[in-house]
């Protein structure tokens, strides 16, 4: 599976998760899952944006891989 595949489902599941936070939220239902949802989808955003945000050089990691 090529590695932009991942990160695009990395970052819809990061997405559901915060939808699914603010839906058990809103029904009053456990707060404690919500958080832990949301605490896991700003991980999930927090390891693309260490893949793809570029380093003072202009290299992302993400275009690293694969070469030697």
């Amino acid at each position: 599976m090529a590695t932009s595949t991942v990160l695009s489902i990395l970052v819809l599941a990061a997405i559901a998760l915060l939808v699914g936070a603010f839906v058990l939220w809103r029904k009053g239902g456990a707060s404690r899952q919500a958080t832990l949802m949301v605490i896991l989808a700003l991980v999930a955003i927090a390891n693309v944006a260490i893949w793809t945000v570029p380093d003072a050089d202009g290299n992302a990691p993400i275009g690293q891989i694969g070469t030697d």
